[in-house]
């Protein structure tokens, strides 16, 4: 309806302000939006609600009288009493001439039926339109703000997935300080079986060298011995001691 817009262009629009009295269609209930405002805690919504802006006017009688009038008098006067009030305080004023009836009287009585008939005809799809065109300006927001917030979604996604791919690195960091570490402990563990295979093979030769010179000393020593011990022997003693031995090997021989 007309009654969304007239609000806003009301004021010093005669028309528009016609036609939005017109309107006698009850307020829709407005829709709960999906990023509704999140109240502190302190807030008493309950004593204090926050005010909702309503997307369409109160119903009206006539054409231009607020419901709300009628429903203050029914609680005094009962259902009749708004029109009895109208009709006595219209006579009153006509009665004492305040309000003259006079050519502009009907001039505005004539201007009143034009615009009604105006709203009746034009009204409807005047504010067909309106209320069309009220809902693409609405909706290209709501697409704009659905889009921003798909947007903000998907980069608050894309930070939380950049920061596991940071914690990785760091597990990554501690795998690769691990790896260096086993390297360093298997060349420290490698120097260490090189220099044990130097050491042991410097010994080795200083042993060799020490068992050739003692094999070399005791070979030239059992020489130089029996040298000397056949020097010493003279013929005669080596004779006497052949036959003492053959005599010994006969002994032996006749006891077996």
């Amino acid at each position: 309806m007309l009654s969304r817009l007239a609000p806003r262009i009301a004021v010093g629009r005669p028309a528009l302000a016609a036609l939005r009295a017109a309107s006698t269609s009850a307020p829709a209930a407005k829709p709960a939006e999906a990023g509704a405002i999140k109240e502190g805690p302190e807030r008493d919504l309950v004593n204090f609600p926050r005010r909702v802006r309503p997307e369409l006017p109160d119903r009206v009688r006539l054409g231009f009288i607020p419901e709300e009038w009628f429903q203050a008098f029914y609680k005094k006067t009962g259902v009749t009493g708004p029109y009895m009030f109208g009709t006595g305080f219209l006579t009153f004023l006509f009665s004492k001439e305040i309000y003259v009836m006079e050519h502009e009287f009907y001039t505005a009585i004539t201007l009143f039926l034009f615009g009604a008939l105006l709203v009746k005809k034009v009204g409807p799809g005047l504010s067909e339109y309106l209320d069309k065109r009220i809902d693409e300006y609405e909706d290209g927001w709501r697409e704009y703000r659905a889009n921003q917030t798909d947007g903000l979604v998907a980069a608050i996604e894309e930070e939380k997935k950049q920061q596991w791919h940071a914690e990785g690195q760091m597990v990554l960091f501690e795998a690769k300080k691990e790896n260096v570490a086993l390297q360093l402990e298997a060349a420290f563990r490698e120097r260490q079986m090189t220099v044990y295979n130097e050491v042991k093979r410097r010994l080795d030769y200083q042993v060799d060298t020490q068992n050739v010179a003692q094999g070399f000393q005791q070979k030239h020593l059992v020489g130089w011995v029996v040298d000397q011990v056949k020097k010493s022997i003279t013929p005669q003693q080596e004779q006497d001691a052949i036959k003492q031995c053959l005599a010994e090997l006969k002994g032996l021989a006749a006891k077996a």
